[in-house]
């Protein structure tokens, strides 16, 4: 995903942990929901347990149920369309290889140690690039594989598993604004690695200092660079944020065997603030509860495999090359994006040659090349023979991307694009594209994911099947367990 550099305000530190008198004060402070001077300074590990501890299902308003419940479907489709992928392959069988009974294989009857589970199902979700998104950094999606399976191997109701799938969003959007990161900084699955943490203490029933401690052993033990997002982009780009997540499960397992971390995490002198985020301000009487709107409707659902700020690009690449008919008289062609567009998958050579399929997934050259040549973008666009198609190649020596500050303006609710292909006879034929369903101001409702479910998953899925996932998720939060779903999502031999 893009990002962008946004330091704030630092909060209150607590210095002098060289000591160990020093470190006891602190750790009472977490425990008693107190720093030194007050409220105020309880550390922020400890008020964001607080919060997840907080808040039931009751608390949730019907409009998050069911936009979760959208998200999730979306989440599960995207699992399935990447399920024959070498990569996502390749991690399954490891999953499989060392035993393990504590949940399952999404398209599996198998099953496996809990933290491999969830890296297994998060690399499907993650592996095509199609899972949503949130502003211009992080897919908070990536969380889906731990709830997925922290609920079945807990036994918690369908109600449980949403619940926790709100609070991991909630945690993960909330720390994003406050520290956004860029090429200079570390990278977003770090604050997907809070997030998993409290969503598996949550449906592991801790208590709150025990949620404490699974933050503090989860950021002290696991940190994500953002070289995963430079330059020629590898397997890792689909598979940093499952191993955030199976490491905060492992936190989680951790803190409630009654394991402790280093404290205060986030405010200490060699803290994550220091490290790693830069200053945060992080108000948590400001998140989501009843009335009070959760962060999970402020994220987005792709219609496409491709980074964020290339959606609309692929709309308007197939309209230019539907009005040009002979793609052989286009001349030049110029794309006009935001600056995160530019910056993420515009700016330096390799997005303009891609190797890798991680990396035309995050080119916009390419990708609109490749939709004016097919008029849309599907996982079959980033095979090697697609990469290294001469018709492809030609368009992209044709090529060039420079930011629009207009468009800039509209991010991060929207993220257009133009798309300028200049003809032989100096003719300029122009297609600009704003957004898409799914977009935050149009969100997509339980036929839009349905459409897009059906779409991904109809190679691997019969369409009774997904219709029976379909009914299975709309109907969670009156399920008494997550069964029926791990039963649902099995993909007949």
């Amino acid at each position: 995903m893009a990002d962008c550099v946004d330091r704030r305000i630092v909060l209150g530190g607590i210095a002098g942990l060289a000591t160990t008198p020093a470190l006891a004060q602190a750790r009472a402070a977490e425990t008693n929901g107190a720093g030194r001077a007050g409220a105020a300074e309880t550390p922020l590990a400890r008020r964001l347990a607080d919060y997840v501890d907080s808040i039931s299902f009751a608390d949730l308003d019907a409009a998050t149920v069911e936009r979760t419940k959208v998200h999730f479907l979306d989440s599960l489709g995207c699992a399935f369309a990447s399920f024959s992928e070498k990569p996502v392959a390749a991690v399954r069988e490891l999953a499989l290889s060392g035993g393990g009974n504590a949940a399952t294989l999404i398209g599996t009857k198998r099953r496996s140690t809990l933290d491999w589970a969830v890296f297994a199902n998060g690399a499907a979700i993650r592996a095509d690039d199609m899972n949503d998104g949130y502003s211009t950094s992080g897919h908070p999606s990536d969380n889906n594989a731990v709830c997925l399976a922290v609920a079945e191997s807990e036994r918690a109701s369908g109600a449980d598993l949403l619940l926790s799938i709100v609070l991991a969003y909630e945690v993960e959007c909330r720390l994003l604004d406050a520290a956004r990161q860029g090429v200079d900084s570390w990278d977003h699955p770090n604050y997907a690695l809070i997030a998993s943490a409290l969503a598996a203490g949550k449906l592991m029933k801790l208590s709150r200092e025990r949620l404490t401690e699974a933050v503090n052993i989860a950021l002290s033990g696991h940190l994500a660079m953002r070289q995963t997002r430079l330059g020629e982009l590898a397997n890792w780009k689909g598979l940093a944020g499952p191993d955030a997540a199976r490491s905060s499960v492992f936190a989680a397992q951790l803190a409630r065997a009654g394991i402790t971390g280093p404290a205060p995490i986030f405010e200490g002198d060699a803290g994550f603030f220091k490290l790693v985020s830069g200053p945060m301000d992080v108000n948590t009487a400001t998140f989501g509860r009843g009335a009070r709107r959760f962060k999970i409707q402020d994220c987005f659902i792709k219609s496409y495999p491709s980074q964020a700020q290339t959606q609309t690009v692929v709309p308007a690449a197939a309209k230019v090359a539907q009005a040009v008919g002979d793609l052989k008289r286009i001349r030049g062609i110029e794309i006009r994006t935001t600056r995160s567009g530019w910056f993420n998958a515009g700016r330096t050579a390799d997005r303009f040659a891609p190797e890798t399929s991680e990396s035309a997934d995050h080119s916009l050259p390419y990708i609109a090349a490749r939709a004016m040549l097919d008029g849309t973008i599907t996982t079959a666009s980033y095979t090697a023979e697609a990469l290294h198609d001469p018709r492809v190649v030609a368009l992209l020596k044709l090529t060039t991307v420079r930011e629009d500050p207009m468009l800039t303006a509209l991010a991060p609710k929207q993220s257009p694009n133009v798309v300028a292909a200049t003809l032989d006879d100096g003719r300029v034929v122009t297609e600009r594209v704003d957004d898409l369903p799914g977009f935050v101001g149009r969100p997509m409702q339980r036929a839009d994911v349905e459409e897009k479910f059906q779409r991904v998953t109809k190679s691997i899925l019969a369409r009774s099947q997904m219709q029976r996932i379909s009914d299975v998720v709309w109907g969670l939060g009156r399920a008494a367990s997550v069964g029926a779903l791990i039963e649902s999502l099995v993909i007949p031999a």
